[in-house]
């Protein structure tokens, strides 16, 4: 009976697997969850230092085999290319690790990862290398979800498949003051057919390091064209000035195909955004989670990925968030009184809750009816945000990586 139970419960775990795969399976080959069928004209590569791009029969060469190049030093200012090919194919996975003292948040936000498709000089990813691996705020954490894993808070992985035409190169700048040795895999298969519907891979990184009162945060600046929205890993360094109050109350919007004032989806809260509600501990989801929630620190870090919630846009796509907090009235007095950036948005309780914002003349809440009801204000936040999407082109007119003195600006320590 133990044995029959074993049996089944194997062949629950490997079902899950292949439904898993599949998700993705449009983007790559169609087939990819048939793990027993043979697929004509995918050549599988790895381009690594113990074989660059991949070449076949070229693999392992240094010291007669022995494991004579496992890692390239990169020194300050270094580019290094970890795969540069021509050809049409798909990369399905990159690996990483890189020296252990290099793993700070600096060193995470020094390091910039950049991906150009089918020969383009401008690249379609060029973003900070933790943040781009769901190291958000460069504070590590043990996690695995749909796109990326970091099995023992020691190094990255990425699942995302990214199909090119005619070529891909994907590098590493090393902008960290010291040297950094870097260890990689960047798998890919070379194939022999292009589909018309395939969708290039794209990801844009921006910081606000004090957001404007009543303007939302962009995660994704509108870009035009053809794609998918996959999601987004967004950091928030809370502002002391409001002290322990919770910043969540800000609400997700995306616009698509020609919205303008109004966005098409609209969500309720940032906890609500990745699932949760009330309030967010640390929790890591395949689709959602909190890698970070730290209000000790005033550090939150979290994801939405909308892989079973697909987001496909035929001309145009933007994507913000709000920048709302919340307390309770006479903590919200108290900030508006001592000049804190503050414009009140709703008073009340649930029994009688009253819309009161006012860009212009913001209430003053003394006047309000409630002592103790609840008060969500616009506030001011150091906010940082990777988006991920897809496009039917392989450049987008996204602006380029901010510098590195405000990808570094005020980093707080990495705290365990």
């Amino acid at each position: 009976m133990r044995f029959d139970c074993e049996i089944k419960l194997a062949s629950v775990i490997l079902f899950s697997l292949v439904m898993d795969s599949s998700a993705f399976a449009q983007a790559g080959s169609k087939n990819e969850s048939a793990l027993y069928h043979f697929q004509n004209g995918m050549d599988m590569r790895w381009s690594s230092p113990e074989n660059p791009n991949g070449a076949k029969g070229n693999g392992g060469k240094e010291n007669n085999g022995a494991k004579g190049r496992p890692y390239l030093t990169m020194h300050p200012g270094d580019n290094l290319e970890m795969l540069n090919i021509r050809g049409m194919g798909i990369v399905h996975r990159i690996w990483i690790t890189i020296t252990q003292e290099a793993q700070e948040p600096e060193a995470l936000r020094s390091l910039s990862l950049n991906m150009f498709w089918d020969g383009n000089t401008k690249p379609a990813v060029s973003v900070p290398f933790g943040d781009f691996f769901g190291t958000g705020l460069g504070r590590k954490t043990v996690m695995e979800n749909a796109l990326f894993a970091n099995p023992e808070g020691k190094s990255f992985n990425c699942f995302i498949p990214m199909p090119f035409r005619t070529g891909a190169k994907i590098s590493i700048t090393n902008n960290f003051k010291k040297d950094v040795d870097i260890y990689y895999d960047v798998d890919y298969t070379l194939t022999d057919k292009w589909d018309a519907d395939n969708l290039y891979f794209h990801a844009y990184w921006h910081r606000d390091t004090a957001t404007i009162l009543s303007k939302d945060f962009e995660i994704l600046p509108k870009v035009s064209g053809k794609g998918r929205y996959l999601g987004s890993n967004i950091g928030v360094n809370g502002n002391p000035a409001y002290e322990t109050t919770w910043f969540g109350e800000g609400e997700f919007k995306l616009y698509k195909d020609g919205d303008t004032k109004w966005p098409t989806l609209n969500g309720t809260g940032t906890e609500d955004f990745i699932g949760t509600a009330w309030g967010q501990k640390k929790f890591i989801h395949q689709y959602t989670g909190c890698t970070v929630a730290d209000p000790d620190h005033k550090q939150w870090a979290f994801y939405r990925y909308h892989i079973v919630d697909p987001i496909f846009f035929n001309t145009d796509c933007r994507v913000t968030i709000q920048q709302l907090g919340g307390s309770w009235m006479p903590q919200a007095q108290r900030f508006q009184e001592s000049g804190v950036p503050m414009i009140p948005v709703t008073t009340g309780d649930d029994a009688e809750f009253r819309h009161v914002y006012n860009h212009d003349r913001p209430l003053k809440l003394d006047t309000t009816q409630k002592e103790n009801g609840w008060t969500n204000f616009y506030r001011s936040d150091d906010v940082s945000a990777i988006a991920y999407f897809y496009l039917d082109k392989p450049f987008n007119e996204l602006p380029p990586l901010q510098p590195l003195s405000i990808r570094i600006y005020a980093l707080r320590a990495d705290h365990k």
